[in-house]
């Protein structure tokens, strides 16, 4: 924001210090922590330490003169409202008003654009969702959905090249049975407007028929057998029921604003996993113990030299020779290196159930001499449960349906758009309360700790008030209104020439740390930063909203109030779609 005034002030330390002898310095500027003023503070430590070595006294006291002595010089430098030494430090805070101007017209100037960082020329993919054909999408499976989505849009906005990737399990035992009972007993069956739904009672049907019969087990392995012989039946069967299942997931994201550059599926992956398990068993990596009655291991901690039990024995061929996930997913990664040369990083966004796993896998191509391999992250989260520690599995039965969750929100939300905007078309209602309904379970998937489990019920994921996305765009909404009663159009740009309040300043203060935010949450890889971020952008506007009138004050506070809501509406919508959530122009 003041980056020309802050390397006037630091060419001009450089000088006085050269001036005085002392040696070379390269000065790092930090932020002081908002306390109503802006700021930034550097040090002269390092050089009273260089200096000390010359006999020039004490690094404390050699500091602390220093940093009086250069505050002196700096006194009335352009752009900074107070130049203050303290204990070595030196502090600079920037002019309150001019600060303030400066990041609305930012924002203003960027408009969309505004919060996105430099490009990195750095490819990234994020792979997530990777749901199961042939089964119900239900709420359990979306927030491996709005993670890998939220982080592919942070990331994005961070600067990186983002391939966002899905890898939906498409055949083993679970597609197995489903094909028996469906060849079984409902052949030439095709699915109604719910295809996920659908498909997901035909595979409950199927576990139901095999509990209540074990015998039957023997026609799952006999039609296993028929696959893996890929009988012309069993397959075009397969690819059939297997695109009505991805159709399904297709109207899924759709109407959750999800998409994916690339589609992996495990089907895709057998054959050249095996013929990297041969690799493995040719370069002594690999046990194969199938002679034995065994399997094909790899003895990780033994071929590393590890004392201590830490990636253990992963198995990655079966006795019978049939290929495991761990099969697959060694050929997917030397897949994504294969398509994207050029990728720096390959995030796997699945549960922590699995996180042994990829240990192993990626610990396995690492032995195998594959470099990428370090380039491989496994990012995981904890489960989606019901009420009661109730764990939400397809077989159980134990699930909510996206399906009944959404329309279920876009209800609730369209109980509260009616009574408050009665005048609007019905179509617009119903368009504005599918945004609200959607953002509304979307938020609570992503607002939390990873590693902490988030417990799915109706009210925490619908509430309307605190800390949800409902609040957010709803404080959108408020500035929306402020700006169309006055007048549509935003004023001039001309400086404050009065005492700003406390709210003003609070706002333009979140207001310009949204670029910061988002590298931050790219760093550490927390959707949760922006999550709070914006919860937060959200009430500083709403505190302002309430203490300092925009319409009725009067001249140059009235236009500078109106661009400070022009401002905050623009960092709320670009907040806001970070987090793939619609900023409505009602609620």
């Amino acid at each position: 924001m003041f980056e020309v005034e802050q390397l006037q002030v630091d060419n001009q330390i450089r000088e006085y210090c050269r001036q005085l002898g002392l040696p070379e310095i390269e000065l790092k500027w930090t932020w002081i922590p908002f306390n109503g003023q802006w700021g930034i503070s550097t040090t002269f430590f390092q050089v009273a330490a260089a200096s000390q070595s010359e006999g020039k006294g004490k690094v404390g006291e050699v500091a602390a003169q220093l940093a009086a002595s250069i505050s002196e010089k700096l006194q009335g430098t352009p752009g900074f409202e107070k130049i203050e030494a303290v204990n070595g430090y030196l502090n600079l805070y920037f002019s309150s008003s001019e600060y303030f101007q400066r990041v609305v017209e930012e924002v203003l100037i960027k408009g969309a654009d505004y919060g996105k960082n430099p490009h990195l020329n750095q490819q990234v993919m994020v792979e997530f969702s990777h749901p199961n054909t042939h089964k119900a999408f239900h709420v359990g499976h979306l927030r491996s959905a709005f993670l890998g989505d939220v982080l592919a849009r942070i990331l994005e906005t961070a600067g990186f090249d983002v391939v966002r990737a899905n890898y939906p399990g498409d055949i083993g035992l679970h597609v197995i049975k489903w094909l028996w009972n469906y060849l079984k007993y409902h052949n030439g069956e095709k699915p109604d407007k719910d295809i996920t739904r659908w498909m997901g009672t035909i595979y409950a049907e199927a576990v139901k028929r095999l509990e209540q019969d074990p015998s039957l087990e023997e026609e799952i392995r006999v039609m296993y057998g028929r696959w893996d012989r890929r009988d012309p039946e069993v397959v075009d069967c397969w690819k059939e029921t297997r695109q009505w299942s991805l159709d399904g997931f297709t109207e899924m994201y759709e109407r959750l604003d999800i998409h994916f550059d690339r589609y992996y599926f495990n089907s895709m992956f057998e054959a050249a996993g095996k013929v990297m398990v041969d690799d493995l068993i040719n370069k002594g990596i690999a046990d194969d113990e199938r002679a034995d009655g065994g399997a094909v291991i790899v003895k990780i901690d033994e071929k590393l030299g590890l004392k201590e039990e830490k990636y253990r024995v992963m198995v990655v061929l079966r006795s019978d020779g049939t290929a495991l996930y761990a099969t697959e997913d060694l050929a997917l990664a030397r897949q994504k290196f294969l398509d994207y040369p050029e990728l720096q990083k390959s995030y796997y966004v699945v549960d922590v159930r699995q996180s042994l796993h990829f240990q192993q896998v990626f610990k396995t191509l690492e032995l195998a001499g594959y470099d990428w391999a370090k380039r491989c992250q496994h990012l995981p989260y904890e489960l989606v449960n019901l009420p009661g520690n109730v764990v939400m599995a397809s077989r159980e039965g134990t699930v909510v349906l996206l399906e009944d969750l959404i329309r279920e929100a876009t209800a609730r939300a369209l109980a509260v758009v009616k009574e408050k905007n009665s005048d609007l078309p019905l179509e617009k209602q119903i368009e504005i309360a599918q945004a609200v309904g959607i953002g509304a379970i979307r938020f609570p998937m992503i607002s939390r700790e990873s590693n902490k489990v988030v417990t799915f019920d109706w009210e925490s994921a619908l509430d309307f008030n605190g800390q949800a996305a409902p609040y957010i765009q709803y404080a959108y909404v408020r500035a929306n209104s402020i700006l169309r009663k006055g007048g549509g159009e935003v004023p001039d740009a001309t400086a404050p020439d009065y005492a700003l309040t406390e709210q003003e300043i609070a706002l333009v203060d979140l207001i310009s740390r949204l670029p910061q935010e988002v590298a931050k949450a790219a760093r550490d890889l927390k959707p949760l930063v922006l999550t709070n971020y914006s919860y937060e952008l959200a009430r500083a506007f709403n505190d302002f909203y309430t203490q300092c009138p925009v319409l009725i004050a009067e001249g140059k506070q009235r236009n500078i109030r109106m661009r400070l809501v022009a401002a905050a509406r623009q960092t709320i919508a670009n907040s806001l779609a970070i987090l793939g959530t619609t900023a409505p122009q009602a609620m």
